[in-house]
C-alpha cells in the first residue's frame, strides 16, 4: 500500500517533466513544489518536524521523483539524507539552528577529504570537496573530516552554506540539472555538536531505523534514484512499441518484433528481480533495527542490493536506448535515464566495495559438506 507521500511524489511527474532541463540547475518551481509537498522532509526524524517514513517508503518516494526526472530525485534524496543525518545525530543546539526555521535543505559530500582540527568547543575545518548536489539551493553543506592529532577520527560535519565557497565545476555526462558543484571550506569553525563519527553516531532522536548507520540510510536513496531511471526507462520503450515506432531500417514494428518482445520480457523481468530484493534487503535491515539489534547481513544486503539495481539497471536502460534506435538519441526522458543511470554508476555507494564485501560474506557463512572436487 503506498503512502500518501508516494502519491504526492507522483502528482509532481507533470512540474518535475515540464521543468526538466540538461544544463540548468533545477528551478526554483521543481525545489518549491518538492519542498511545499513536504518532500525534503522524507528520511528526517518526526522530532525535528520529518516524516521519517519508513526505508522502503522512502525508496517509493524517490523511485517516483526520479522517474519524473533523475536530477530533482537524486537531489531530494541527497538532501533528506543528510539532514536526516544530523537531526538524527546532531546535539539540541545544532537542531536549534538547524532545524528551527523548519526542514532546511541541505548538500554536501562526505568521504573524508578535509581536516578538523580540534579547538575549544569543536573544530576548525579545512577541506575540497565536489558533487554538492543541490548546494545552490541548500541552507547546509556537509563536509567529511579526518580530524587531527594522536587517534584520528572520521567525521561527518556540517555548516551553514554560506561559510562554504563554492567554486562550479560540473560539466558532466548526466545529472547535470543537480548542479553538484565543487565547494570549499577555508579554516570554518564548526561546534562538536554538529559532527559525529562516521562509524559510530550517537542517535538522540528519531527511531531504531538510524541504528543502521550513514551507509544502509545513504543507500535507501541511490537505490530509490536506480528503480525509477529503470521504470521509466521501459515504460518509455513500452510507449514507442505500442505507438507503431519503426526503426528505420528494421522490417517490422517494435511492436511486432519478437527479438523486442523476448528482450523486453527479460528486461523487465531482471528489474523486478532487483526491485524485489531492494525492497525485501532493506525491510529486513530495518525490521532487525525495529528488534533491537540491526542485523549486520541484512545491512550488506540492503548495501549489495543497491549496488546491484544500479549496476544491473545501467546495462538495462542502455538495452532499451539501443531497442529504441534514433528515438533514444535525442533529448526526451529516455536520453536523460539513459545519461542519469551512468552518472549515478559512478558513485562510490554503488562501487565494488559492496559486491565483494557480499561476495566474502557468502563465502564466510558457507554451509558446511563436503568440499574439494
Amino acid at each position: 500500500m503506498t503512502t500518501s507521500y508516494v502519491e504526492a511524489a507522483r502528482e509532481l511527474r507533470p512540474v518535475l517533466e515540464a521543468e526538466a532541463a540538461d544544463e540548468a540547475p533545477l528551478s526554483d518551481t521543481v525545489v518549491k513544489a518538492m519542498y511545499e509537498a513536504d518532500l525534503f522532509a522524507t528520511a528526517i526524524p518526526r522530532e525535528v518536524g520529518g516524516l521519517e517514513l519508513s526505508l522502503v517508503d522512502a525508496i517509493d518516494v524517490y523511485a517516483e521523483l526520479s522517474a519524473a526526472d533523475g536530477s530533482a530525485g537524486w537531489c531530494l534524496m541527497a538532501s533528506t539524507t543528510a539532514a536526516a543525518f544530523f537531526g538524527a545525530w546532531g546535539d539540541d543546539d545544532l537542531v536549534a539552528d538547524m532545524f528551527g526555521g523548519g526542514v532546511p535543505i541541505a548538500a554536501g559530500q562526505f568521504a573524508p577529504k578535509g581536516t578538523a582540527s580540534p579547538v575549544d568547543g569543536g573544530f576548525r575545518i579545512n577541506g575540497q570537496y565536489q558533487f554538492g548536489s543541490g548546494i545552490n539551493h541548500a541552507q547546509w553543506a556537509g563536509a567529511g573530516l579526518m580530524t587531527e592529532g594522536d587517534n584520528p577520527e572520521y567525521r561527518l560535519a556540517i555548516a551553514p552554506v554560506d561559510t562554504a565557497q563554492i567554486t562550479g565545476n560540473w560539466d558532466v555526462l548526466g545529472l547535470q540539472s543537480t548542479a553538484s558543484y565543487d565547494y570549499h571550506f577555508d579554516d570554518v569553525f564548526v561546534p562538536e555538536g554538529a559532527t559525529f563519527e562516521f562509524f559510530a553516531p550517537e542517535r538522540h532522536r528519531g527511531g531504531p531505523l538510524f541504528d543502521l548507520g550513514v551507509l544502509v540510510i545513504t543507500a535507501s536513496g541511490h537505490a530509490g534514484f536506480a528503480i525509477g531511471l529503470i521504470r521509466r526507462a521501459l515504460d518509455e520503450l513500452r510507449i514507442k512499441a505500442a505507438g507503431g515506432h519503426q526503426r528505420m531500417a528494421g522490417r517490422t514494428t517494435l511492436a511486432d518484433s519478437e527479438r523486442l518482445q523476448y528482450d523486453l520480457g527479460v528486461l523487465e523481468s531482471r528489474f523486478r528481480a532487483a526491485h524485489l530484493w531492494v525492497r525485501d534487503a532493506f525491510a529486513r535491515a530495518e525490521a532487525s533495527a525495529e528488534a533491537g539489534s540491526p542485523d549486520p547481513d541484512a545491512m550488506l544486503e540492503a548495501r549489495q542490493a543497491t549496488t546491484f539495481v544500479t549496476q544491473e539497471g545501467a546495462d538495462i536502460i542502455r538495452q532499451a536506448y539501443l531497442h529504441a534506435g534514433t528515438v533514444g538519441l535525442r533529448e526526451g526522458a529516455l536520453n536523460r535515464c539513459f545519461r542519469d543511470i551512468h552518472a549515478g554508476t559512478q558513485h562510490a555507494v554503488v562501487s565494488p566495495m559492496a559486491t565483494l564485501d557480499f561476495g566474502a560474506h557468502l563465502i564466510a557463512t558457507a554451509p558446511t559438506g563436503e568440499g574439494g572436487t
